[in-house]
């Protein structure tokens, strides 16, 4: 472990950095959307109740959950804007006390609308030839950005040339891939990667995302309330579901917001190859080759789960999901804490507080204990003892990925912010989990104090 960089040795601070999103702003979402949730399920009742006719029964449609996101998203930039002022921090690049005139700055602007629409173009392009994306959840992303590509495409010539005129320096990652393809000054090489390798993050993820918000809201929406009174497997479910969504949600709005008047905007994205790869492989396509079906390192042949080899015991069925439940609950947390931020691979500023206030991961943790707990690898149909070993073996591969994926991360980070180092520090000596490995660590192998030096003669 290294040594501090933000403190004499041995002296670390009470508290970690402060956190450049506050905990405000994901508790206005997190708000927001449980009652667009509660809404969608007494729908009925309130139609009943005002006389409207009502044939949709609950609001439980991809319209609606699409719908939930949109007014969850709006409530969190609202937030944002007005009560944080974000609109206000120096690392938006934004100076609002100079505006140029929109003659001085239109070239610029020409030349950045030519790379951001040709990065759509493309973008475009690989979703119409991935057959992946013409048939199931995804088909559903693929109908919302066809309806929003118009609009997006219009309102992007104001937005450009507003940006533009206060922005400190224009001639952004856009500008140097817009650069290139007008070819008509000088471009960064370096900077075009970067406009790319945040495009590809938004352009992947975002079609991800969009498509697997309706199974999950309607899930929640459609739950039967008096059954989970009464089953704890049913309740346990039913709650793993709400935090999903809640996961989902939130981090849809992360990918799509990305918005430099909101401080939201990719400052950069993973530089690693092996980032990418350790991220890509836990997402389809590249998924189920690997961790699905029959894939390479599937680890659920001849499972059951928890509530299979917990039905002879009532009692344990509910401690053992309400374990789980805290696990899921974390995993949603840390997308919560992040706001309007949320995206993989990516650095969008430096989050120190909710449950990153205790592990550097807790995503990560707290999802892989899940599979543990949950599937429960190690116990067997078959009764197989290699059925079993199998299944260990190749979930340990799957936390391992993620492991590996969380040093490619800490490496990016490393890299790109002071406050990340000073974080990482910290965490080192403060951490639930890492500073009690430390201090294990320290007492295996107690360090020797150096050699006082002899007087010269």
């Amino acid at each position: 472990m290294e040594k501090s960089r933000s403190s004499a040795p041995g002296i670390t601070a009470s508290q970690p950095p402060r956190s450049d999103v506050s905990p405000w702003v994901g508790l206005v979402g997190l708000v927001t959307l449980l009652s667009c949730v509660l809404l969608a399920r007494l729908w009925p009742d309130i139609c009943e109740w005002m006389g409207w006719a009502n044939e949709r029964g609950r609001l439980s449609g991809p319209n609606a959950a699409l719908a939930t996101m949109t007014l969850t998203g709006l409530a969190m930039a609202t937030w944002s804007v007005l009560v944080e002022k974000v609109h206000r921090n120096p690392t938006t690049g934004i100076d609002w006390s100079r505006k140029r005139a929109v003659s001085e700055v239109l070239d610029v602007s020409i030349t950045k609308l030519a790379g951001l629409w040709a990065t759509w173009f493309i973008i475009g392009a690989i979703y119409v030839l991935g057959r992946w994306y013409w048939e199931g959840n995804y088909l559903f992303a693929m109908q919302v950005i066809g309806a929003a590509a118009v609009p997006l495409f219009i309102l992007s010539i104001p937005y450009v040339i507003w940006l533009d005129r206060v922005l400190v320096n224009p001639r952004d990652h856009c500008w140097h891939f817009g650069a290139m393809l007008v070819g008509r000054e000088a471009w960064d090489g370096e900077q075009v990667k970067k406009h790319w390798r945040a495009w590809i993050i938004k352009g992947f993820f975002s079609a991800f995302m969009i498509s697997i918000l309706p199974a999950g809201f309607a899930a929640v929406v459609e739950a039967d309330g008096n059954a989970m009174l009464h089953d704890p497997v049913r309740l346990g479910v039913s709650l793993f579901e709400l935090l999903f969504v809640i996961d989902v949600q939130i981090g849809t709005v992360g990918y799509l917001l990305t918005l430099r008047p909101l401080d939201a905007h990719i400052r950069s994205g993973n530089p690693f190859f092996a980032g990418w790869v350790a991220a890509l492989l836990c997402y389809p396509p590249f998924v189920y080759g690997i961790m699905g079906q029959s894939g390479i390192i599937q680890y659920e042949y001849n499972t059951a789960d928890w509530a299979y080899w917990f039905a002879d015991s009532r009692a344990l069925l509910y401690v053992w999901a309400g374990w789980l439940v805290f696990l899921t609950a974390a995993y949603a947390w840390a997308t919560v804490a992040f706001g309007i931020r949320f995206s993989n691979l990516t650095y969008r500023g430096v989050i120190t507080n909710g449950p990153y206030r205790y592990t550097r991961h807790p995503a990560y943790l707290s999802k892989n204990l899940f599979w543990w707990c949950s599937t429960m690898p190690f116990l067997v149909t078959s009764h197989s003892l290699l059925d079993a070993v199998r299944n260990s073996l190749f979930l340990g591969v799957v936390s391992a990925i993620y492991y590996w994926r969380a040093r490619t991360e800490e490496a990016h980070l490393l890299a790109e912010d002071p406050k990340y180092r000073e974080y990482y520090d910290w965490m080192a000596e403060n951490g639930v989990i890492t500073s009690r490995l430390v201090r294990l660590l320290r007492a295996l192998n107690p360090r020797k104090p150096d050699p006082v030096p002899e007087p010269a003669e």
